[in-house]
């Protein structure tokens, strides 16, 4: 006999595995809602109020992946953040890493390639940007920036596109293999959201320095950038390193949901505190005796 449904939404198994893109998988991101709740709460009241609780225990598991490095732990997390202009990059870094230690996060927003950068292969920026052991390092864009624009703007010759994302996915697996977690986050927002902000950064004065005439322009290369998110999510989502796509219409909807991946991976990891290579009892005489 069926059973009847309670009209309660049934508790994920965890939000990775709700948002991750299956690897090898064709991918058509027309399908996603980027309005959707597919996991967690239902209003934004309920995602300020977790809020909470998850940044003291985001923290927390900061603190011990950090101290952990110190007695040699190699392992450390990497947080790539890519989207559509406007889809909530600055804003995560903002509300959600604004939860951890800045003194253990590494940083790097990815622009224009240098002249010196663009002496060298497309990752060998990326890789003087790497957290160290201990450290949260989150991309504000990527290395996937060298197949996304990259083929939209026809920058490089269609062969050598091709064969930069098998160099991608032999990049994050020699990450994972020295102690990397990966989590690849695609803020999947949509073309009338997108307007939206855009609008609103041109209606406040105090906003006009984050707005750019080119997103004008990119926006009518809309559907190009969608197929270059496709084939990057569906050709990079591995084992080693998946790709996420997060609903990211709703700011609060997005910050709460990673920060929920975030928490998960370090669950995950459960980097512990490492045990004194001293005398903890001789050195609290020591110093009582001071």
């Amino acid at each position: 006999m069926a059973r009847k449904q309670s009209g309660k939404r049934p508790e994920p198994t965890g939000l990775r595995e709700v948002l991750r893109v299956p690897a090898g998988r064709r991918l058509d991101l027309r399908r996603f809602d980027p309005r959707a709740l597919p996991a967690g709460p239902r209003d934004k009241a309920a995602a300020l109020a977790a809020a909470v609780p998850t940044g003291q225990r985001l923290a927390s598991l900061q603190e011990r992946l950090y101290a952990a490095s110190t007695a040699g732990d190699r392992r450390r997390l990497l947080l790539v953040l890519q989207g559509m202009d406007t889809s909530g990059k600055g804003g995560t870094l903002k509300h959600v890493i604004g939860m951890f230690n800045p003194s253990g996060c590494r940083i790097r927003a990815f622009k224009e390639p240098t002249p010196e950068e663009r002496s060298h292969p497309f990752l060998w920026r990326v890789e003087q940007a790497l957290p160290l052991p201990g450290e949260i390092g989150i991309f504000d864009r990527s290395h996937y920036e060298d197949v996304l624009i990259a083929r939209v703007r026809e920058l490089v010759p269609r062969s050598q596109l091709g064969r930069r994302y098998a160099q991608i996915n032999r990049f994050e697996q020699a990450l994972a293999d020295d102690g990397a977690t990966v989590v690849k986050v695609f803020l999947h927002i949509s073309y009338e959201e997108q307007r939206k902000r855009l609008l609103e950064r041109l209606d406040n004065p105090d906003k006009h320095w984050k707005f750019d005439a080119g997103d004008i322009e990119d926006r009518a290369l809309w559907p190009e950038y969608r197929h270059a998110y496709e084939l990057a999510l569906e050709r990079c989502s591995t084992e080693a390193a998946p790709w996420y796509v997060v609903p990211a219409d709703r700011k609060w909807y997005r910050n709460w949901a990673i920060a929920q991946l975030l928490l998960e991976h370090l669950e995950a990891l459960a980097p512990q505190y490492p045990k004194a290579d001293f005398d903890v009892k001789e050195c609290r005489i020591r110093l009582l005796s001071t």
